[in-house]
């Protein structure tokens, strides 16, 4: 995980470095990248994206993006997946999606990698959590655990297969099972 020397550089100096590979974060002053995605991580990623846009896009009530980044309260995170309610996407000029997202998401997912830091991880969602965001997931796949995350509220844990995933009131119509998010795998 690359990050910068002790020196510390702002977050405007942060946005005009080019992308790495992995994306890097911003973080309090420092550079922090990102895990490169691996299997599990990757196909949990994938799907969960496609379902909110297979299930919630069309009505234009949210849309899903992987890997955006997000700047906001002076950090610059990239969740692994960003959920956007369709009136908060921000659009530019002609209507279309921007490329600048200075907003939190409305729901925020991390897939916690093998070698990722679920602290920091955890610090991201909750930062989320106190710049409107409305739900925050961590999902673990070698746990095969979902953390979920709700503003000024306990954590709650969904480890058993047949429970339902709580998800934010604007995606009621998402019926997701902790086995249904690991199966996933198996396919």
């Amino acid at each position: 995980m690359l990050q910068t020397p002790s020196k510390s550089i702002t977050l405007d100096e942060f946005l005009k470095l080019p992308e790495t590979e992995p994306a890097s974060e911003y973080i309090d002053g420092q550079i922090i990248q990102k895990p490169m995605p691996q299997g599990k991580h990757s196909t949990i990623q994938t799907e969960f994206s496609t379902t909110v846009n297979v299930i919630l896009k069309p009505q234009q009530i949210a849309r899903a993006f992987s890997e955006l980044r997000c700047t906001f309260d002076g950090r610059s995170i990239i969740p692994d997946v960003s959920v956007f309610t369709w009136g908060r996407i921000p659009r530019d000029e002609k209507g279309e999606v921007a490329n600048t997202f200075l907003i939190a998401p409305d729901w925020t997912i991390e897939i916690l990698s093998p070698d990722q830091s679920q602290t920091k991880v955890t610090k991201n969602i909750l930062r989320c959590l106190n710049f409107g965001t409305q739900m925050g997931w961590l999902i673990d796949p070698n746990e095969q655990t979902v953390f979920v995350y709700l503003p000024k509220q306990q954590p709650e844990v969904f480890d058993e297969p047949q429970q339902k995933l709580p998800v934010p009131s604007f995606a009621n119509e998402l019926n997701l099972r902790v086995a249904s998010v690991f199966g996933w795998l198996l396919e």
